[in-house]
Formats: structure tokens, sequence, C-alpha cells
């Protein structure tokens, strides 16, 4: 006798190259639950056929899936771009009207650029953290959503309506380049243009430091308005942050090249002046570049802020 697979149930191969049959449709945090309780409560994330996704993605044919938990290096990525939405979340809350534009995981951490008019202060950085590490706390779901093509179009003209142009020329570039769905990602009253993937609940973003701020043309194109960008850094664990401040903090003290304590990354503030914008360092090409005077002054500025309690 031979036995079938019912119509519905799926092959999945796991790491270890063992294969679990699920129902189809499942979610790969039903697939983590069916594995363990542990597995579970530990998890941010996976991969599937080798992509990062969302614990929420449906299975929906044969795949090979690794569970991604809060010890694998590929938590980071999760943690750091979620950790960009809630620094979002908590500027937006903090100051109404704010405009947001891209917030994507680097080296190390991540940024988010924010339009604003009035600049932000260091006094500023310690409020947005406030606010990020209470929002943290009430563990707050991250929910994605989809809008069809059609529904799109509708939205980059309500975004322009609203004054919300960076989202609208965002949307834009996904419309041109024949996206037919559309992802967007909400915790609180914070919603988001983003492909994602992030971690299930705010709960998971405990470890973190914001940097400094600095200023950033949109798109990096110097015709267009400078913003202004917030650098931070996250973790997945308290001691893997503070031995990388400390290391930095350290590689700063034996840099003989340091930078002019006028600046940090391409703007500054000063005692007396306030904020300002900062001078940029020249490019091979002798082109003023502010993203070329960030690279140069990173260390410095990390360093000085690591020292802000």
């Amino acid at each position: 006798m031979t036995l079938t697979r019912p119509h519905s149930a799926i092959p999945v191969t796991m790491p270890d190259g063992t294969v679990r049959e699920v129902p189809q449709g499942s979610t790969c945090a039903d697939l983590a639950a069916s594995i363990s309780r542990g597995l579970v409560k530990k998890a941010v994330g996976a991969r599937v056929d080798g992509a990062l996704k969302d614990l929420a993605t449906p299975l929906v044919e044969p795949c090979g899936v690794t569970i991604v938990t809060v010890d694998d290096a590929d938590s980071l990525h999760f943690l750091r771009h979620s950790m960009a939405h809630l620094m979002a979340e908590a500027v937006t809350e903090l100051w109404p009207g704010t405009r947001v534009a891209i917030g994507p995981v680097i080296a190390d951490g991540f940024y988010y650029d924010f339009d604003r008019s009035e600049p932000f202060t260091p006094e500023d950085l310690v409020r947005i953290e406030e606010t990020m590490r209470r929002r943290a706390a009430a563990a707050e779901p991250i929910v994605r959503s989809e809008m069809l093509r059609a529904e799109a179009e509708e939205a980059v003209t309500r975004f322009r309506t609203e004054g919300e142009v960076y989202k609208a020329e965002i949307l834009e570039g996904i419309l041109a380049e024949s996206g037919s769905v559309v992802s967007f990602y909400s915790q609180g009253a914070f919603t988001d243009l983003c492909e994602g993937p992030h971690v299930p609940d705010t709960g998971f973003l405990k470890y973190f430091k914001l940097l400094s701020v600095a200023g950033a043309y949109w798109r990096g194109n110097e015709k267009n308005k400078m913003l202004q960008r917030i650098y931070g850094t996250a973790w997945a664990r308290k001691e893997d942050q503070d031995a990388w401040l400390h290391q930095i903090e350290e590689a700063e003290k034996r840099d003989h090249r340091r930078i002019g304590r006028s600046w940090i990354f391409s703007t500054c503030w000063t005692r007396r002046r306030g904020w300002c914008s900062g001078t940029r360092m020249a490019g091979r090409s002798g082109r003023r570049s502010s993203s070329t005077c960030a690279r140069s002054s990173m260390r410095t500025a990390i360093a000085r802020c690591a020292r802000r309690p």
C-alpha cells in the first residue's frame, strides 16, 4: 500500500536536511511552534529558500526554511530594520508633522532620514530614545499589509495631497518597476512603505543607542532638500552592544588623525551656534561630499556619543 501526502500538505526542508510536512499556507511562526515552544519564543524571522522573511510569511510550496532566533547573526538585520521603524515612530509621535523618508539597515546599525523644520539636538536624541524604550516595552505588534497596484496608484495622489512627498516618490518608483503589490508595515500609530522583513513585535527591540545626526540630501542629490539623518546602533545582547561601543571608543583614542571638534559627520552641534551645517570633506574627484564626510568621521562621532549616558 502506497501512502500519499494530503493535497494540502507541503514538504519543508530544515537546515539539518530533515523534512517536515506542514499544511499549505502555514506561516513560518506555525512551523517554529510545531518544532518547540522555546524556539517560537526566540524566533525573530526566517530564511525561506535563502531569503529573509517575516515569521508571518505563509508557506505555499515546497521550500527550505531556517528559523532565525535572537542567537543567530541574521537576527541583527531584523532587529536593526525594526529599530529604524521604532525610531521613526518615536520621532513622529514627539513631533507630529515630521515627514519620514527612508530608514535602512547599515553596517553595525541603522538610520532614518527626516524632514523637520527644527534641527534635532542632543537633548532630542535622549527624548527619542526614551520614547523608543516605552514603545518597545509595550510589545506593539508589527503587522504587514499589502496594496494592489490600482490602490497604490490612488495612494500616490493621496500622499501628495497630505504632503507626504517622500512616500509618494518612493511609491511611484516601486510602481515604475512594475510592482503589482506594495507592502506596508504598521506598529502603533505608525505606518510606512517597506518590503520588510521585521521582528514580530517591538518587544524584541531592547538594546540600542542613538549615535548622531547628520545632514543628508534626499536621494543623495545636492539639488534636493537637505534632510536630517539620525544614526543608531542595535544588538541582540547588551554585552555585544557594550563591547562594540567600547571598541569604537578605544579605536578613536588610538587614531592620531582625529577630526576637529567643529563638526560630526556632515553636520554638527556647537555650544554658541546650536545646530550648524558642517564642513563637507572633498572626495578624490574634488567634489564636496556629505557621504564622504560621514564615513570619514564615523568612529569619532560614535565614540563621542558612546560616552553620552
